[in-house]
Order: C-alpha cells, then structure tokens, then sequence
C-alpha cells in the first residue's frame, strides 16, 4: 500500500480510530499529499521520508507564509500519519519523532462592537430572498458563536425554533445544546416562511439554508456573503469575528467563563480563556470609577468621552 494509498488509508483511520472531523481530516491528508509530491520529485517514497525529509518540507511550507499555528497543525499531522504507518508495519522508527511542535501565537482575537455587529447587519438587503438568509444566518451565527461550517451544516433535524436552541456537531463530533435570542429567531421564521421556498429548487434539501441552487449553502458561500456585508457597511472583520465577538460580548456581560465555554464547544476552557480580555474603553472606566484618587480627584478628559464596559448584545438573550 505505497505512496497515495497508504495516505487514503490514513485518512480512513483518522476517520474511523481517530474521529478527527472533516475539515481536520481534509488539512492532514491535503499535507500529507504534500510532502509525497515532493519526494516524488527526487524518486523517494513518502514511506521511506527522513526526519531530513520532513523538515525541508515544513521549512518550505513556513517559507510559503503559514503561521505558527498552522504549522503546528501541519507537524500534528505528520506525527499522525507516521504513527499510522508504524501501526500498519510499514515503518519500524518515525521520523517526525525528533520534530519539535512551532510555539504557537496566542494573539487576542479580532472582536467586532455590538455598533459594529448591528452595521453588518442592517447592510443586508432583505427585500430578497438570499438577503432574508444571509440576515438569518448570520444572525444565528452571532446568537450562538457558531463556527462557519456549524451554520452552513445546520439541517432541519437540529433547530427547535420554538424552544430557540439548536444543536450542533462541532470538532470531533462533539455535540452540543445552544439557546439563540429574540432577533436570530424572528428573522429565522421570517426567512423560512418567506426567502427559503424562493430559493428551494428540485429535491427538497435539508439544510436550513440554501443557496441560488436550491442546494446546501457552503463554507465558501458564507464567507462570500460576509464579504460584500463587509464592503456595504465598511466594517472590518471575517465571518468567525462573529463567533468571537459571541463570546466577548457574553464575558462582559457578566457571563461565567465554564457557560461560554459550552456554548463555544471547546474542549479545553484555556481557550476559552483567550475571550476574558479586557477592551481599552472597559479599562479606562474601570480605572476611573475604582481608583481611589481618580474618585477623589474626578473623572480626567481623557477617560471623560469614553464609553462604558461592553454589556452584553442585545441579540444574544439565552
């Protein structure tokens, strides 16, 4: 089972023994495709790759503009199709042992301001029906936290609209239970009973939101329609800024950080943890209103114009 074979066989054990998720699943085997057209090259199977090998092909890959943490994603991979040989007998050492995992960047998320959000938003042309979804969909995908493929994923089978709660697969399978608020769930009615059945065509399909084809929208699909939101309103930011500013908004309205870690799905709450960081407007008020001789003294014109802590967003209400 030489060269590419032994890569499908990969990618079905990372499906059925590992339960690695779609898209984890598609960048290992696509690096992994990689590295074996690159020893192809010079006449040497992937199988028999050295740990020099390896690290010319990671060096190549940093090289070509990847960050740390797509590195370290892409060094994950290689241990786990190495493993998978060694499991398999056809390699007896691994040459990734020796590679060392890149640090990975912990840069604080980019967050949009409820203003920002609500700008977004109202740039949506809902006299159409493509525009009554992208306000539905991104309307949910801000109420919840939601990543892009967890949205565009969505079928009939997992939203509750009158109990206003959706359920999700997220990484790994990994189910679960989201409440969405007031906004999310009346333009989600309105765009089932006004823009969906304008854009159904042939089969029935079960996903929530569809796009021109009447099938399934997709992750590109999304990102598209967020991109000409971005242009309208002259705001910022990616699709999954959404889901960050979900959880940013919730923390700074008094939400406990083990909550947001369940409704963003993440297994670990340290990365949650990247979410309880404190916007300037929010220091420079807390700082004036705490600070013993900023109390005595009053407010600076500095501090005077700033606005207050960010509460939470209005359409988040679970």
């Amino acid at each position: 089972m030489p060269g590419r074979d032994s890569i499908d066989g990969y990618g079905a054990w990372l499906l059925a023994a590992r339960r690695r998720s779609p898209l984890t699943l598609d960048a290992y085997l696509r690096e992994a495709r990689g590295l074996e057209a690159r020893l192809r090259e010079r006449g040497v199977p992937v199988e028999s790759a050295t740990t020099q090998d390896v690290l010319e092909y990671l060096v190549a890959r940093r090289a070509s503009g990847v960050g740390a943490r797509t590195l370290a994603r892409i060094v994950s991979g290689m241990r786990g199709y190495y493993k998978f040989l060694r499991i398999e007998g056809m390699r007896q050492d691994d040459p990734t042992e020796l590679l060392e995992t890149p640090r990975r960047e912990r840069a604080l998320p980019d967050v949009f301001k409820p203003a920002e959000v609500d700008s977004i938003l109202a740039a949506v042309d809902v006299s159409q029906p493509a525009g009554l979804r992208d306000r539905a969909l991104f309307e949910l995908i801000y109420s919840c936290g939601l990543r892009i493929s967890e949205a565009a994923g969505l079928t009939f089978d997992m939203l509750y609209l009158e109990e206003r709660i959706i359920r999700v697969t997220g990484k790994r399978r990994k189910e679960r239970i989201v409440p969405f608020g007031d906004d999310a769930a009346a333009w989600l009615r309105r765009y089932l009973a006004e823009g969906r059945p304008a854009l159904e065509k042939g089969p029935r399909s079960d996903r929530v939101f569809l796009n021109r084809s009447g099938k399934g929208i997709s992750r590109k699909g999304v990102w598209k329609r967020f991109d000409g939101l971005r242009e309208l309103s002259g705001v910022a930011g990616k699709p999954h800024t959404l889901r960050h500013s979900f959880a940013t908004h919730l923390l700074a309205g008094g939400a406990d950080l083990r909550t947001v870690q369940e409704l963003l799905g993440h297994a670990d709450i340290a990365t949650t943890q990247i979410y309880t960081h404190v916007d300037e407007d929010a220091l420079g008020q807390a700082h004036a209103d705490c600070f013993p001789r900023r109390r005595r003294a009053g407010r600076s014109d500095a501090f005077a114009a700033a606005p207050g802590a960010v509460g939470g967003a209005r359409r988040l209400n679970p």
